[in-house]
């Protein structure tokens, strides 16, 4: 299990005002809880958290290192949610949320494709219906990802959560009859025939009989 190291600063302003002033600052508000401790308004900085975001860390164990008035506190957590302004794509707040390592909880776990399916030797598409799975489990024992083997599935056939194979000490989340991936049939659309057209030297005969009948009318 990896674990990466965040320093923080606990805040005592907890208002609008100083939060703009933080971000202003480079730093993101933000706060840590967990079922057996309190709520801790933090603030940190935000080209660490960017890095952990562009290095998909932010999924991980994260160790933060609590600057409490010069007292040195550490957590272990994951970050629960990470607010981003849709503007102009920086961070606004996260949430960390305390891990025991003796509690279960439910994880994103993501999914390793392996092989070629067969479908697909035949002329189908893979579609990935899903990249991650749910599970519950310790925090000691989740997995960096999960081997899927796709090599049997044939055109029209998919692979379940149910059908996946994870170890003993983890638990499905997901409903079992969720499709995880899939091969289906290419669709082939079919172009029906233009309709005959006229020859071109017919089409230019047709053109100039009107001409001939005319100029009969005026030698009349």
């Amino acid at each position: 299990m990896e674990i990466t190291d965040l320093t923080a600063q606990v805040r005592v302003e907890q208002k609008k005002g100083p939060a703009r002033r933080f971000r202003q600052q480079g730093l993101v508000p933000a706060i840590f809880y967990g079922g057996n401790t309190d709520n801790i308004q933090l603030t940190v900085k935000s080209a660490d958290l960017v890095k952990l975001h562009k290095e998909k860390k932010d999924h991980a164990f994260i160790k933060l290192i609590i600057d409490d008035g010069g007292k040195k506190i550490e957590k272990l957590s994951l970050i629960k949610e990470l607010q981003i302004q849709p503007l102009t794509g920086k961070l606004y707040h996260a949430d960390f949320y305390e891990v025991d390592m003796k509690k279960k909880l439910v994880f994103d776990v993501s999914l390793n494709f392996v092989g070629k399916a067969i479908g697909v030797e035949n002329g189908g598409e893979l579609q990935h219906i899903k990249r991650e799975v749910k599970v519950l489990c310790l925090p000691s024992d989740l997995p960096d990802h999960i081997d899927v083997d796709i090599t049997a599935i044939e055109i029209g056939h998919s692979i379940k959560v149910k059908d996946i194979q994870i170890p003993e000490n983890l638990t499905h989340v997901d409903p079992p009859e969720a499709a995880v991936v899939s091969v289906a049939a290419v669709k082939v659309v079919k172009v029906e025939a233009a309709a005959e057209e006229v020859p071109v030297e017919g089409a230019a005969a047709a053109a100039t009989e009107p001409a001939k009948d005319e100029k009969k009318e005026k030698e009349k």
